[in-house]
């Protein structure tokens, strides 16, 4: 049975069910169904599953119609009526402590979900529901920069979509000119890291013989790519965006590269964040060019620096900053020099404390959680990959430039090295780095492991 007969099938029942549910309304029934939470409460009393499934999509659909602030009063909602049962989870701890069977323990476990939960999972039944959930999970997360106190609601998200768009749901696809025009719309405006400007743009992305792409997507989610991932073959580790970008560049023939480099990875979907897919789509997308291109041995990433700039500017300001010595500080000051990087003299100035200041940023600066400040490092040292250089004016886009000062970074992904460089961050929060990094920073610490290159 495909996905596409299954969601009509349910969209079947849910038309024939609302006349039904219409039918058995009447105006008691009606008032107490007028707002959306009591039909939520409703829909958790047990109807049957066919009237369920409408009920299910009819409170979708009113949901979607909410402004901001019935939607957040909504939120406050699931975070307050639909969370513990108090009562049933004393009786439960009173029966697991009076006699702790099979049976008393699994009536603790299930009594200590919130109602949100079977709500969350009810809903789903709706055509639709995966989709419409993880909408609303992107709007709790604007609501949420202003309320901490949904956080309960979004963590349940959270654990449901972990199950529900775990590996073995998620098809990879690749993406090519064939692809259907409205995968290829999304594409277009889901790109992230270096923004796709036309069709032709797009075309040279994913046309070429020396060009892939791959996304993820998930049956529920027709049409809809979770993360995606734009791959050049290249005959060398590349240093800079521009040749991979450019409209006039030679291309290679595919036999003879030997590096592919994933230039931009794009998660599309907001409700979906903290939900983790990249470590998957870079290992799946490894193993597909290794059976497809043989001699392809190397693959790297060439990725931005979006916090780079930020924190330099806080060092800069902080006198008793161990970032720099007192010379580069002062050769740093020419940053504040409006193009500075098109004037060759105060370029090449800046070159090298530059990159001695950003080798400490990868190598020691923390936020307060103890990880790395880079958002894109944590995800790559995270899958396992190793801080293998730092590109020098990489990128002289007016974002990078702002972002970074125009900076990126490669990470190598070893097939041989991946799990244990995981383990090593995700146990000891040790990042891997090449020589060519860390003899950048001259007092060594043990967080950081050198290995050759």
């Amino acid at each position: 049975m495909n996905t596409t007969f299954f969601s009509e099938m349910l969209q079947s029942i849910a038309d024939r069910s609302r006349a039904l549910i219409k039918r058995e309304r009447r105006e008691p029934a009606h008032e107490r169904s007028a707002g959306i939470v009591e039909q939520c409460e409703e829909l958790l009393t047990g109807r049957g599953e066919a009237s369920g499934v409408a009920l299910a999509q009819d409170i979708l659909a009113r949901y979607a119609e909410l402004t901001t602030g019935p939607r957040i009063a909504f939120f406050e909602a699931l975070a307050t009526t639909f969370g513990h049962d108090r009562t049933r989870i004393d009786r439960a701890i009173a029966d697991w402590k009076q006699a702790p069977t099979a049976d008393n323990a699994s009536e603790l476990h299930q009594s200590s979900e919130p109602q949100r939960l079977e709500l969350f999972r009810r809903l789903n039944l709706a055509p639709g529901g995966t989709a419409a959930l993880v909408r609303m999970r992107e709007q709790l997360l604007d609501a949420m920069a202003h309320r901490d106190d949904l956080g309960v609601v979004d963590n349940d998200f959270v654990h449901l979509f972990l199950s529900w768009f775990n590996r073995g749901f998620l098809v990879l696809r690749r993406i090519d000119w064939s692809t259907s025009a409205a995968i290829l719309e999304k594409i277009i405006r889901y790109e992230a890291v270096h923004e796709i400007r036309d069709w032709d743009d797009l075309r040279r992305r994913i046309d070429p013989p020396d060009r892939r792409c791959y996304a993820f997507f998930h049956p529920a989610l027709v049409d809809e790519p979770l993360i995606f991932v734009e791959v050049a073959l290249t005959r060398d580790i590349p240093g800079a965006i521009a040749p991979i970008l450019s409209d006039k560049r030679e291309p290679v023939e595919p036999q003879r590269a030997k590096t592919a480099v994933f230039y931009s990875i794009t998660n599309c979907q907001r409700g979906l964040a903290g939900v983790t897919f990249g470590h998957f789509l870079i290992k799946q997308v490894v193993e597909e060019v290794s059976r497809e291109l043989s001699r392809v041995a190397t693959f790297v990433t060439l990725s931005p620096a979006p916090n780079f700039a930020d924190w330099l500017r806080r060092e800069r300001a902080n006198a008793m900053s161990p970032a720099f010595d007192e010379d580069d500080r002062s050769a740093l000051g020419a940053l504040d020099t409006a193009n500075w990087w098109r004037m060759p003299e105060l370029a090449e100035k800046v070159r090298e404390p530059l990159l001695r200041a950003a080798a400490w940023y990868y190598l020691r600066a923390r936020n307060g959680r103890g990880l790395p400040v880079d958002a894109v490092a944590r995800f790559h040292l995270g899958n396992g990959a190793r801080l293998e250089r730092l590109d020098w004016l990489a990128d002289t886009s007016e974002r990078a430039l702002r972002q970074s000062y125009g900076l990126m970074v490669n990470y190598l992904y070893d097939p041989d090295y991946i799990e244990r460089n995981h383990e090593a961050y995700a146990q000891q929060r040790a990042i891997v780095a090449s020589s060519a990094v860390t003899r950048l920073v001259t007092t060594p610490t043990r967080e950081i492991v050198a290995v050759s290159g």
